[in-house]
């Protein structure tokens, strides 16, 4: 790889730095119904973590979407055509968008967005290897803040996002529309989304996968902590707090919560946060939808649903929108 090529493929960063980090814990830790945002879970540790859920049995989500993928890229890359400009928000390790990189047809440039730098700079690296002719634009940024995306050095024909592992369903639904909104934007006129969605499906199945018995997840959930201890300076006892996961059936979401073990206080800058027995801190939502409800929230962002693929069971879906407007 050429000198040119390697700097192409450090990231740009946007992404929040300690004061940022600071005042949104803070915050959320003083609220009724004390939370974090999901996004601070995957520092380096946490993205490692999160990929050994990834291949976990009981965590269904990677495997069904990527047979769905498999069985159905010759018809997505028609759809996408030739010289697109993709975007992937929340990238991770890129193993997901290299289906689509082994088949797509003459795409102008690859850029890859993830809140996780250290991840980001290595696997950016690694596709440049492995995609000589594809230009690698990767961006650390927070994907629901607002920042400039990198302009190729080839003139594109449209914009497709992707946006694969059902990670929409991680916002609320004002949230959803709202990003799936600026998504409109960024793809524009002509533009499109690939974009993957769990189901609504039995109980039992949902709380194995956020319950797994390798306790991987409930790893992945503590590991908040010990980054706010180690960035922020705080004096959490992770040993006293424990993973929750479980289906809010009303609500159709998982909630992920660490339950404090015992009463206690944590200090953080200053400030005392209290914490009664049995009180949780809420870390991450799953939103899970039916495809009528999905196709309505699409079309209150501006998308029309072109394609839909599922598996035999439906338990995941791959769709593909189009702007409608």
């Amino acid at each position: 790889m050429n000198t040119e090529r390697a700097e192409s493929a450090v990231p740009r960063h946007f992404g929040p730095g300690r004061e940022s980090f600071l005042a949104e814990v803070l915050s959320g830790l003083r609220k009724p119904q004390k939370e974090l945002p999901p996004k601070y879970l995957y520092d380096e540790r946490g993205s490692r973590l999160f990929e050994h859920i990834c291949a976990l049995d009981e965590y269904y989500i990677p495997r069904t979407e990527a047979s769905i993928m498999q069985a159905h890229i010759e018809e997505m890359v028609e759809l996408i055509g030739a010289g697109a400009l993709l975007v992937e928000y929340g990238s991770g390790n890129c193993r997901k968008v290299r289906i689509l990189l082994d088949h797509l047809h003459d795409p102008v440039a690859y850029l890859p967005v993830d809140i996780s730098r250290e991840q980001l700079a290595y696997v950016a690296q690694e596709l440049a290897g492995d995609y000589p002719a594809l230009e690698i634009l990767p961006v650390c940024a927070d994907y629901m803040s607002n920042f400039r995306l990198p302009e190729p050095a080839r003139s594109f024909n449209h914009v497709v996002v992707y946006f694969p592992g059902s990670t929409i369903g991680n916002f609320d639904p004002i949230t959803s529309e709202q990003f799936l909104r600026h998504i409109a934007a960024v793809c524009g006129l002509g533009g499109a989304l690939l974009i993957g969605i769990d189901l609504k499906k039995d109980d039992s199945v949902l709380h194995r996968a956020y319950n797994d018995s390798e306790g991987v997840t409930a790893a992945f959930n503590l590991n908040l902590l010990k980054r706010i201890n180690q960035e922020l300076d705080g004096d959490f006892q992770p040993d006293w707090f424990e993973h929750c996961a479980f289906y809010n059936r009303d609500e159709g979401r998982i909630e992920m919560h660490l339950m404090s073990r015992r009463e206690q206080d944590v200090h953080l800058d200053n400030a005392t946060i209290h914490f009664a027995a049995g009180e949780t801190i809420w870390t991450e939502s799953s939103y899970k939808f039916d495809l009528d409800e999905f196709a309505r929230l699409a079309a209150a962002a501006g998308f029309e649903v072109q394609q839909v693929w599922t598996d035999e069971r439906r338990w995941f879906s791959v769709q593909y929108l189009v702007r409608s407007e």
